[in-house]
């Protein structure tokens, strides 16, 4: 499906960096990015989002996404579930805050929720009817379409499945829960039981350059990631009966990775639980689209 009716702008305020495009008729047409300061206020990233938006040339009274990491409730407050990423949210409401200062409608939504719906709309996920959105990077999250329609909840938390737990997990994960699946899958998973592992601190690119080669170690820190996402998606198949799941972030479109997750997937018995999986096709960008779609249904 082609974006071309898509004009405004969106924000994607991740753990470690502020994304911002402007679309034209569908297509991005100016880019803008910084590092996120995960101590700083609301009013402070506020600031950094209103900076981005005059970078790219935001279009007075054009609609504004912003796709945020964490909790966002339905009534526009933006609550960290992770504080180690984002220490300082509690405060104002994210909504009225960001209405008053950017010139024309403000919409705000969860990041892995944003990119479900860019690529349930625009990407991966055509043709569905029911989707996730798993992203696996330096956490794990999630986004689901269940019949054509976004899955949300009053206070936000919905479509956080990397909360979930895992069979293998036994650490404790950024939200406080033991042994869930970002706790064993994520990209910081992956670097902690990698470096245990390898007797010295790797980081997770490293870890992957290594499997690639056939490094014993790094094939079973890898591996120990790909078999929880592929236990999560038949998770997800058994509770919603999904027919596509789409993976997105670093770790999940990362060569090699996703046809791991699919091995894995394929040895869940009964064949009943097997579903389509399918990279994301709009990339690092899902989010943007998705979000800035959200805003554009509500003008």
């Amino acid at each position: 499906m082609i974006a071309n009716h898509l004009s405004g702008t969106g924000l994607d305020v991740g753990g470690t960096k502020i994304a911002a495009a402007r679309f034209e008729n569908g297509q991005i047409v100016a880019r803008a990015r910084a590092e996120t300061v995960g101590q700083a206020d609301i009013n402070s990233q506020l600031d950094c989002m209103a900076s981005l938006l005059e970078e790219v040339g935001h279009v007075s009274g054009s609609p504004v996404g912003v796709a945020l990491t964490g909790r966002v409730t339905r009534t526009g407050d933006w609550l960290a579930v992770n504080r180690s990423t984002l220490s300082n949210l509690t405060g104002p409401n994210l909504q009225t805050l960001a209405t008053e200062r950017f010139s024309g409608p403000v919409s705000l939504i969860n990041d892995a929720a944003a990119a479900a719906l860019g690529e349930y709309r625009f990407g991966a996920g055509v043709g569905s009817n029911s989707m996730a959105f798993v992203t696996v990077s330096t956490g794990v999250g999630g986004g689901l379409v269940l019949d054509g329609k976004l899955l949300q909840s009053d206070d936000g938390l919905a479509g956080h499945i990397g909360f979930s737990s895992a069979r293998q997990g036994s650490e404790r994960c950024g939200s406080g829960r033991i042994g869930t699946m970002e706790s064993i899958a994520s990209g910081r998973a992956i670097a902690r039981y990698g470096s245990q592992l390898a007797g010295k601190d790797v980081d997770t690119p490293e870890i992957f350059a290594l499997w690639r080669q056939g490094t014993p170690w790094a094939t079973t820190a890898v591996e120990q990631s790909a078999r929880s996402i592929a236990e999560l998606c038949a998770n997800l198949r058994a509770i919603l009966g999904l027919d596509r799941i789409v993976i997105g972030g670093s770790v999940g479109l990362a060569a090699g990775y996703l046809d791991c997750v699919s091995r894995f997937l394929q040895s869940e018995e009964p064949a009943l639980f097997h579903v389509d999986l399918k990279p994301a096709e709009l990339g690092q960008d899902s989010p943007l689209f998705g979000a800035l779609q959200f805003a554009a249904d509500r003008v």
